[in-house]
């Protein structure tokens, strides 16, 4: 039987509780950990948003969406209705200044149970929100705050919401969510390493040529269009997601498993990256944008007929970089990672591609032998290795591959990552929410590229949907003489 995490009584209160996130992910998330029975019936989950309905309405509307987004934890009516009845829904707009706060204040006396406020709002309310919550009196020793991405679009903006935050909350109670982190795979990388001895001693540029970090989505913008215009593939993907999973790739072992510890070895990453000067930037940065191709075929249409705006765009929806990092252990190791949409595959994988025999003894060496941790759409390790061909007359060597499937082995999952998150947040772990230097030290890394571009240093390259992105991005690694993971593959 599995072990259940249980989680004391607590005051979680979402704001923006009518939008997108919290309908598709985090009320979805919160059902599942319910139905898990992670927390009980004396949790409160209050919804905030500029929506005027009565929690009733809001319930109803609530269920439509449960039953669309976490169908499998509907089944059970019981334990549905008993969840509906933690949800109390408080029509408040925080943007006017005469709006009534009486509501939430009679629903939060003090009290020592945590207290968590989650910002599911446009980042721009981030500072407003916590000041107001500041001067209505809601701000207690026992409470948090989510910040939902993006922190900023660029270093100044982000430098000025973590400030206005921190105006009313102390770093340690401000918990920047990046729901990469919650990704069952992702986390796994930290167990592969360092509770496998034989595998850190591989895990550098000794023994491995180069490291592919790749996360394809085959949708387009849907309607995120006005958002996703503004922000592009590099401050949407590759200043968080990318940049966070490279860290956990890259990081030395920390001290333990405490939140500080493992951060700081992230920022020594981070601090570490080649920095992007304009030459890097034209030499190994490669943006693209999706026209009409065929995909799963059927023809799908182009970024701008997508944003039905009638115009062009110059917002890139395809990035890839290479870039190295100045430490001992990585120095001779490149590493590149990509991103895009209307890619031929959905994947979110890491490829350490090891390097050649130095001085092969078989006549027919294979492609050298790669470990593929796999994270999305479903948790995998595959290891591939040169083996003898049984079928042979002679010492002949052909790739085999090890496969193990998360689902095949462990009989608990969280089913999004936005599970783990809440109910860490909700019991003070930070370990897996991003630190203010974090967020300021990517940004620095990525603003060059964004200046680059702006000055139009780097062509922006049509690819066809259901491409893997433009020829250059081939290129980028045929320079040193590999090859993306998907053109390896037999």
């Amino acid at each position: 039987m599995a072990l259940v995490n249980r989680t004391d009584p607590f005051d979680f209160v979402l704001f923006g509780a009518t939008g997108d996130l919290s309908r598709r992910k985090l009320l979805p998330a919160f059902l599942r950990r319910f139905m898990a029975q992670e927390f009980d019936d004396d949790a409160r989950i209050i919804c905030v948003a500029r929506s005027n309905l009565t929690t009733e309405e809001f319930r109803d509307s609530v269920i439509s969406s449960l039953r669309e987004f976490a169908p499998e934890a509907t089944q059970d009516k019981d334990t549905l209705h008993r969840f509906l009845g933690l949800l109390t829904y408080i029509y408040l707009d925080a943007t006017k200044q005469e709006a009534n706060w009486d509501g939430l204040r009679a629903l939060l006396p003090e009290s020592p149970r945590a207290r968590v406020f989650y910002l599911a709002t446009a980042p721009s309310l981030f500072s407003v929100l916590c000041q107001s919550l500041a001067e209505q009196g809601l701000v207690t020793p026992t409470s948090r705050v989510v910040l939902e991405k993006p922190i900023g679009t660029s270093l100044a903006t982000a430098q000025a919401i973590n400030t206005g935050v921190g105006r009313y909350f102390p770093e340690e109670s401000i918990y920047r969510i990046d729901h990469y982190l919650g990704k069952e795979g992702v986390q796994n990388i930290l167990a592969l390493r360092f509770a496998n001895p034989a595998l850190e001693m591989l895990w550098s540029s000794s023994a491995i040529d180069h490291v592919q970090i790749t996360a394809a989505e085959t949708v387009g913008v849907e309607d995120r269009g006005s958002y996703y215009d503004e922000a592009g593939a590099l401050r949407d993907m590759m200043q968080n997601h990318l940049l966070q999973i490279l860290c956990m790739v890259a990081m030395d072992a920390p001290a333990s498993l405490r939140s500080d510890d493992l951060r700081n070895e992230k920022m020594k990453v981070l601090n570490a990256l080649r920095p992007m000067t304009p030459d890097m930037v034209r030499q190994n940065v490669i943006r693209g944008q999706y026209v009409s191709g065929t995909l799963k075929n059927r023809i799908v249409p182009g970024y701008t007929e997508d944003l039905n705006t009638g115009r062009s765009s110059s917002t890139e929806t395809f990035v890839a970089i290479r870039t190295k990092i100045r430490t001992a252990r990585w120095g001779n190791t490149p590493f590149y990672l990509r991103t895009g949409k209307r890619l031929a595959t959905k994947t979110t994988e890491i490829v350490l591609q090891f390097r050649p025999q130095v001085w092969p003894i078989f006549t027919n060496m294979p492609s050298p032998g790669r470990l593929v941790i796999r994270i999305a759409p479903h948790e995998e390790l595959s290891f591939v290795m040169a083996v003898r061909d049984p079928a042979a007359g002679s010492f002949r060597v052909q790739n085999a591959k090890l496969d193990m499937a998360y689902k095949n082995v462990f009989s608990l999952a969280y089913q999004d990552s936005y599970e783990r998150l809440l109910l860490d947040a909700v019991r003070g772990d930070p370990a897996l929410f991003i630190r203010r230097d974090e967020v300021d030290a990517s940004w620095r890394w990525v603003e060059p590229i964004l200046t680059s571009w702006q000055q139009a240093l780097t062509p922006l390259e049509p690819y066809p949907a259901g491409s893997w992105g433009p020829p250059s991005a081939r290129a980028l690694l045929a320079r040193d003489g590999a090859m993306w993971h998907e053109d390896m593959l037999p």
